[in-house]
């Protein structure tokens, strides 16, 4: 069975690149009835949080990228947080070094640093001298017990070329002397990245590794480490990177970056999951929208780019134009909730089907959920500011005059619906010799505050009779001089 895995590091909240390789990673475990688990990278003790564990775990699921084994799921390889596995490692940390395959390193950061300027001064790549090699596990075992600090290295011993056969990338060839005796353990016992990672897959049954190119450079040594402890080593498949728009590394310069900031922004999992989709590979014929449906029947890893996917933040704003206006109006409903609450709009003394006729008026003309908010504002509320470009513009005497005789020709509408309310306000125009355009701007202006919205009329309908001739009165008190 296909088994692949996401296991980021809780130390920060979830990158659109980790979402990416999650996406992946999830795509072709559906694709080829397998299985995807996410682990929890939690060896860092001084960076990682729990807290940041969880909003991995929360943006994943409010992605619809859900695991099969893992945190709060379960499953018979667990536990799921490395930090839980300690027991594990130091097993196999002990194997290798009964085995004379690793050993005790007592050399202290200052000796590293010696050799490490020596071979800058020597001008050539540093590897650690090996000086600690031949001290025996007995000796070793008594400086413990004097509570000298040690690593474990391992004793590399390989001058062949390493070749990675990368599904993505093809063929990629590493220099064996590049894998040095490379620790394993650190001084203050827990072990290092490389090693917990090969551990992991090899007891998680891991066949594919689908991960970040930055990891690339990782592989060597945990093809090594396969070799070394007779493990299978798993397929390997490395993403491209995902570059700002200015091909440099995708910072918060660059605007939102994680899964978390693109919620609060109001972006649309339906959105984030099909852009994402687009960052390194195609479904092809030059398509943009993409369901998670269709990524799945059709994802193949050998047709993912090895070329850098660049970031657009416009392209996934127009995505998430797209998949607003398809949401049916209940389900915009309850997405809405929650960002009128954190904008302070209180929609609880309205009835749902008004709130329901303003989204679907306005989602027309927005792009996200944040957008959506304030650009229905003045429908909720009344003692709203008025553009100062508009009232410069739209609210000088003569225009004002026109709205305050508009007021008794609104009140006749017995039925004041958008068609009836268009024909009165172009009769009157007309009855003026202006164009409809004079008394429509002023009045937009007067109910709503602003100088671009949707339809005038379609919004003086949700609004009412009354609403509208008082927001008319209010703007006429404000602003007419006598």
């Amino acid at each position: 069975m296909v088994r692949v895995r996401f296991a980021p590091s809780p130390t920060g909240e979830l990158h659109i690149g980790g979402a990416r390789t999650a996406l992946f990673n999830y795509i072709f475990a559906r694709k080829n009835d397998g299985k995807f688990i996410l682990r929890i990278e939690d060896t860092d003790v001084s960076r990682s949080k729990i807290e940041w564990a969880e909003g991995i775990q929360k943006s994943l699921s409010y992605l619809g990228i859900n695991w099969d084994e893992g945190p709060n799921v379960g499953g018979e390889f667990g536990p799921y947080f490395q930090s839980l596995r300690k027991d594990i490692y130091l097993k196999f940390v002990e194997k290798l070094i009964n085995e004379d395959k690793a050993y005790y390193c007592f050399c202290s950061q200052e000796d590293i640093e010696k050799e490490r300027e020596q071979a800058i001064k020597n001008k050539v790549s540093y590897r650690y001298s090996k000086k600690c090699r031949n001290i025996s596990i007995e000796d070793a075992k008594k400086r413990l017990l004097n509570n000298e600090k040690a690593v474990v290295r391992i004793k590399a011993n390989q001058n062949e070329k390493i070749i990675v056969n990368d599904i993505i990338r093809g063929k990629v060839e590493f220099d064996g002397s590049e894998v040095d005796d490379f620790i394993i353990l650190k001084s203050d016992g827990n072990p290092t990245y490389n090693f917990v990672c090969v551990i992991d897959d090899h007891l998680m049954n891991i066949t594919h590794v689908i991960r970040a190119e930055e990891h690339l450079s990782n592989t060597p040594k945990q093809i090594y480490l396969y070799n070394l402890l007779g493990f299978k080593i798993p397929e390997f498949a490395h993403v491209p990177m995902i570059l700002a728009p200015d091909r440099s590394k995708l910072s918060k310069r660059h605007g939102a970056t994680s899964v978390e900031e693109f919620i609060d922004k109001g972006y649309l999992k339906e959105a984030l999951i099909n852009y994402l989709l687009l960052l390194g590979w195609s479904i092809g014929e030059d398509r943009t929208i993409i369901s998670l449906e269709e990524a799945i029947e059709s994802f193949d890893l050998q047709k993912v780019s090895k070329n850098a996917a660049i970031y657009d933040i416009n392209k996934l704003t127009w995505i998430n134009g797209y998949y607003l206006k398809q949401l049916e109006i209940d389900e915009l409903f309850e997405r809405m909730k929650p960002f009128f609450i954190k904008n302070n709009i209180d929609i609880s003394k309205f009835e749902t089907s008004y709130i329901k006729s303003v989204l679907l008026l306005v989602r027309e003309k927005v792009k996200t959920l944040v957008e959506l908010v304030e650009a229905s504002r003045y429908f909720f509320e009344n003692s709203f500011e008025y553009e100062q470009k508009g009232i410069e513009k739209y609210f000088t005497n003569d225009k004002l005059l026109m709205l305050k005789n508009i007021i008794p020709l609104l009140n006749q509408i017995n039925d004041f619906n958008r068609d009836k309310i268009e024909k009165v306000i172009r009769n009157y125009a007309d009855s003026l010799g202006v164009k409809a355009a004079e008394i429509i701007h002023p009045t937009r202006l007067a109910i709503t505050g602003r100088t671009v919205t949707p339809g005038l009329f379609e919004i003086m309908e949700l609004l009412g009779k009354d609403m509208v001739i008082s927001r008319i009165n209010r703007a006429i008190e404000k602003f007419y001089k006598e």
